[in-house]
């Protein structure tokens, strides 16, 4: 069988705004849909994601068991979610004011060979991330953050993996329901949608932003 791995910046944020405890909870889950591949059992899927939470969220997280590591301004939680692949939470000083936000961070990896500093973690290479992405002047979101956010934030009867009863380049992939006037509800490839299409389907405060090139 063909495979169709889903091609991903290695750290995105996947949801614009701060999350409700809802949707933190919901984004926890956000692949809960996807076939039970390598890229799944691996935590491969997951890591590199991350979003805002409130204070507290991040709190309460931090009270409901006694964390893996606590280093400063971050911590982990203890129970790993795939492999490697844990939840750290962050809590960051940007504009002159506290944040707070989570990601999943592969602890097995460390930073390859570069310029920058040797053997830095996931979660710190996420920390350089999330305060790279939080501190530029223009706050303008990317295509992929569009279409993360869409994912993020799309109702699970309303998205899906692709499964054999779609054409073979479908399958595996994220697909999602979007309504026309001459077919009605259709599944589109989320990597499909056109800008009409993301435009609809972003909140009214997204909508109309200029587009970056990279998250």
């Amino acid at each position: 069988m063909t495979e169709f791995p889903v091609i991903r910046p290695q750290i995105r944020k996947v949801l614009a705004g701060v999350a409700s405890r809802q949707q933190m909870y919901g984004l926890f889950n956000r692949h809960s849909q996807a076939p039970f591949d390598d890229a799944r059992i691996s935590g491969r899927l997951y890591a590199g994601e991350w979003f805002e939470v409130t204070e507290r969220d991040h709190d309460r997280m931090f009270e409901i068991l006694p964390p893996l590591f606590y280093r400063g301004d971050m911590f982990a939680m203890r129970e790993f979610l795939a492999a490697s692949v844990t939840s750290v939470f962050f809590s960051l000083m940007i504009g002159g004011r506290s944040r707070f936000f989570h990601g999943y961070c592969d602890l097995a990896r460390n930073r390859a060979a570069s310029n920058a500093l040797p053997q830095a973690t996931s979660p710190e290479l996420m920390r350089e991330a999330i305060l790279e992405r939080e501190t530029r002047p223009d706050h303008a979101m990317s295509a992929q953050e569009k279409r993360d956010h869409i994912w993020s934030t799309t109702a699970a009867e309303f998205r899906a993996h692709a499964d054999g009863r779609f054409p073979p380049d479908f399958r595996g992939r994220q697909i999602v329901v979007v309504f026309n006037a001459s077919q009605g509800k259709v599944w589109k490839l989320l990597d499909d949608l056109d800008d009409a299409e993301i435009t609809a389907k972003l909140p009214v405060q997204f909508r109309h932003q200029p587009e970056i090139v990279a998250a």
